[in-house]
């Protein structure tokens, strides 16, 4: 007998199976993008590797259909270069890319720190107060995902508090082109760590505060502190 998600599905089709079918395949579009930008994101798919559709398709339990569809939109998005010679290959971001993305980042920031500074309800307040004590546990380098979490968390929080929904997106977009790098640069120097949460502390501060100039300002020497650890190891 046909649960009841399964007949709400096909009386929303009007009992159509070529609907269902395209519903179906839709699914599967977006479990293989989600499941292959999240292995590149964690690096499990390192910057600089290749990978093969039937790789994929095996590891996933998937034809290569949906495969192919997830990374023709990941190419687009930039996390990969299908090429007809090499085949698929994980991209590392550019020196420019890097400072390119930092810049449109401190712009859309420093608006939504102008935007929200003073005018957080409580609830979002104990939000801001909890990401903190959160940062503040990890911050001696002990669990770099959970830092990097929670570092992504702090900045998408204020861009939800705003409400606008194509900053939000935006944001989230870029900070996914960049999270990579940030988890080689915890790896590499967990100092950062604490010195990130020491900049976030005296963002938060602004902010709650109502104090939009100073929430300006620190949001964008934070920024450009983190680009800089980012592009010093490497080379234009």
């Amino acid at each position: 007998m046909p649960t009841r998600d399964a007949q709400s599905s096909t009386t929303r089709n009007n009992g159509d199976p070529c609907a269902i079918h395209f519903t179906a395949r839709s699914l599967l579009k977006e479990q293989a993008y989600a499941e292959i930008k999240r292995s590149i994101l964690s690096g499990v798919l390192p910057p600089g590797s290749f990978v093969a559709e039937r790789q994929l398709a095996a590891g996933l339990g998937m034809s290569k259909t949906p495969i192919r569809a997830a990374l023709e939109r990941l190419e687009f998005e930039g996390f990969i270069t299908i090429s007809p010679q090499q085949g698929i290959i994980i991209r590392d971001l550019s020196f420019h890319e890097i400072a390119d993305l930092y810049e449109i980042r401190i712009v859309l920031e420093t608006y939504v720190a102008r935007m929200v500074a003073g005018r957080l309800t409580a609830e979002q307040k104990e939000r801001v107060r909890a990401n903190l004590k959160a940062q503040a546990a990890v911050r001696d380098g002990s669990d770099v995902p959970a830092a990097v979490s929670l570092d992504a968390e702090f900045h998408i929080l204020f861009g939800e508090f705003l409400g606008n929904q194509e900053i939000l997106r935006v944001m989230g977009q870029l900070r996914e082109k960049v999270q990579r790098i940030i988890t080689k640069v915890y790896q590499i120097n967990p100092g950062r760590i604490a010195s990130s949460y020491e900049e976030h502390r005296t963002i938060a501060d602004a902010i709650l505060r109502g104090e939009a100039t100073r929430a300006v300002q620190s949001i964008e020497e934070h920024l450009n502190c983190g680009k800089q650890h980012l592009l010093s190891p490497r080379q234009a």
